[in-house]
């Protein structure tokens, strides 16, 4: 019987070959339409070449209809390595994601061009290098190491590689859920490893639910030497962030160090206006808050208040401009994800990878929860245990990302043990 360290050794073995891999996929964008991309279709195609004569029992591509993107598809791949007892073999899926976020600023971009990938003093640059090229290389070899062996696992392994992740997964995972209920079983052991820490010790298994609104102000626009002809939106926005901030932070103070933070966050972050000169008042103009908030709390406690301060400030600054009573307050849901319940700590899935941690690295994992949504909300709502873990620097969505060789071989260790641990 081959053991953990054993296996830990094969997939070493591999590492100039995960080195190649990666620059490989990182050399096609997969930018989602909604953020202005073709989609992820260019990079399925290359994924599937890659592990054309690998020895996956099954592959299978979804492609989700969406006629903004390339080939007016959006793809989502399953690939199959079954365990010991064959198909009904108990299951540990991997998911990662295909897509990733656009490149930002370039000019911030200085060691290399985000989609022509570098290799340099231990780690490969490239936008999508961490975020989620990283995870999806690494559990690539540690399926492949089970192979070269010529072995099968305790589990059949579920390598899913889903589009849309960035930007709400309506075309990826929510829509394989949605639609494709039969693909999931109440006993199956679910791992993403797209969070985590640099040392490899954080395992999460609860999420804050998620809110981003909108709040639009509107006004008259008029020449800004003379405001009283008009309504200045700005002022009243302003008001309004400062009120809902101080209104929102007080009534939902509950602390979980469970957590990191330990508390809700409510986030202006996006500002607009209609003025396109320092001389004009807008007609218009809006915020976008970002709220992560504990399971505690029901998001629309949340919009009540957003909503009631908004009739307030409506009517404390009211007044006619011509005809029209202004200001005219706008809240508009922009996402919604309410939190599901935790993977229980004592679950399976956090027992194995919690002793695959130990055994390969000597390190007592943490246990805790992210502001942040993943994919295992999915999960966590089907009555699927499901953590988040992975091994990372943090450069996601930043220019210069880059993944560490170290953490994308170490990770795949981890990954191929949960393959092979027994219960108990």
């Amino acid at each position: 019987m081959v053991t953990v360290r054993e296996l830990a050794k094969v997939v070493e073995s591999f590492r100039d070959e995960m080195v190649s891999t990666l620059t490989e996929l990182i050399e096609v964008p997969a930018i989602g339409p909604d953020n202005g991309g073709e989609g992820e279709l260019d990079k399925a195609l290359r994924l599937q070449e890659i592990i054309r004569d690998w020895s996956f029992d099954d592959v299978v591509r979804v492609d989700v209809p969406d006629q903004r993107a390339k080939g007016g598809v959006r793809p989502n791949i399953l690939a199959y390595y079954y365990g010991e007892a064959g198909p009904e073999s108990p299951r540990l899926w991997i998911l990662t994601h295909l897509d990733v976020v656009p490149p930002g600023d370039l000019t911030k971009w200085t060691v290399t061009e985000p989609f022509k990938p570098l290799v340099r003093e231990g780690k490969i640059y490239g936008r999508g290098s961490e975020d989620n090229g990283q995870s999806m290389v690494a559990s690539l070899y540690a399926v492949k190491a089970l192979m070269s062996l010529g072995i099968r696992p305790k589990r059949t392994v579920v390598l899913a590689f889903v589009s849309d992740e960035e930007t709400g997964s309506r075309f990826g995972l929510g829509w394989l859920v949605k639609e494709h209920p039969e693909l999931f079983r109440r006993d199956d052991l679910v791992l993403v490893p797209d969070a985590g820490n640099s040392e490899g010790t954080f395992i999460e298994v609860a999420e804050k639910s998620i809110l981003w609104f909108r709040v639009k102000v509107m006004g008259k626009q008029v020449h800004a030497s003379m405001p009283h002809l008009g309504f200045n939106p700005n002022n009243t926005l302003l008001e309004y962030v400062s009120e809902l901030s101080k209104i929102l932070r007080e009534k939902f103070s509950l602390r979980d160090d469970l957590y990191e933070p330990p508390t809700s966050t409510f986030e202006p972050t996006i500002w607009r206006s209609t003025s396109n000169a320092p001389n004009i008042i807008p007609s218009e103009c809006e915020v976008v808050f970002d709220c992560r908030v504990l399971p505690n709390y029901r998001l629309d406690e949340i919009l009540s208040n957003a909503e009631n301060l908004a009739k307030e400030l409506e009517a404390r600054h009211g007044r006619l401009v011509g005809s029209e009573k202004l200001p005219i307050i706008k809240v508009e849901i922009v996402e919604r994800l309410d939190a599901p319940p935790p993977t229980p700590p004592d679950s399976l899935i956090v027992r194995l990878l919690a002793r695959a941690i130990k055994e390969l690295r000597g390190k007592e994992p943490k246990i805790g929860g992210i502001g942040g949504g993943t994919f295992a909300a999915y999960f966590r709502r089907l009555g699927i245990p499901a953590v988040v873990w992975s091994t990372i620097d943090e450069t996601a969505h930043q220019p210069n990302e880059y993944s560490k060789i170290e953490n994308m071989v170490e990770d795949s260790k981890i990954m191929a043990a949960l393959t092979m641990l027994e219960e108990g």
